[in-house]
């Protein structure tokens, strides 16, 4: 199942004291997605930012998807929050709650579109079970919490793997990596099955959005 791939720079990596001119820079620069990255300081150690943020955004009208991912524990008290102040798309990770299909259920009937997320060494078997209720499968190449991390190289493997659920499913699902994409492997990584490149660092610490976006888009296209 052939899809249009999309690049979705993370906030985080974002300069903060001028959020709104950094997201309306990457819209400009060619995004198609702005991933919002919820840590808790539980789930993982680190803290950023809440429902009012992605509040603020979406009333910003960049006519942009924001993708929320949530890295907190436990996250049903925070999906309608998120789904109320704008979110497209909302993923949690399967062991941060206790019923992994009732919160996929309550994305979905909050207006969102729900995902799941697999840190690196989590398997994929709740996938077994619910892949036909998703938009949406984050592969994190990264451990969670911070930026600026390298690619873990055995995530290709897994990839790989997700993409092989997603063909058989017949269902038009992305499958979404997020942690140390750059234009040095985002070709191996689509190569692997990917659809949906989060790249954070990579692009906000670059001088010309616009040129490394670009640049990403070609080598995916040689």
């Amino acid at each position: 199942m052939k899809k249009t791939n999309w690049i979705a720079p993370s906030i985080l990596s974002a300069d903060f004291s001028r959020l709104g001119e950094e997201v309306q820079a990457v819209v400009k620069a060619g995004a198609d997605l702005i991933h919002f990255d919820v840590m808790d300081n539980h789930y993982v150690p680190n803290l950023t930012v809440g429902p009012l943020v992605c509040e603020a955004l979406a009333k910003r009208q960049f006519n942009i998807p924001l993708d929320v991912h949530l890295m907190t524990r436990p996250v049903d008290s925070l999906i309608p929050s998120f789904a109320k102040a704008g979110a497209t798309y909302i993923s949690f990770h399967p062991e941060a709650t206790d019923h992994v299909d009732r919160t996929i259920n309550m994305i979905r009937e909050h207006g969102a579109k729900p995902g799941l997320a697999f840190n690196p060494a989590t398997p994929l078997d709740a996938l077994n079970y619910t892949l036909h209720k998703l938009d949406l499968v984050l592969i994190m190449s990264v451990n969670p919490g911070f930026g600026g991390q390298a690619f873990i190289p055995e995530m290709l493997q897994k990839i790989s793997e997700v993409r092989t659920m997603i063909e058989k499913s017949g269902k038009p699902i992305r499958l979404e990596v997020d942690g140390g994409i750059n234009a040095d492997n985002i070709r191996d990584v689509m190569e692997a099955g990917a659809d949906t490149f989060v790249a954070g660092s990579a692009i906000f610490s670059a001088t010309d959005y616009t040129a490394v976006i670009n640049q990403m888009r070609q080598k995916m296209s040689d």
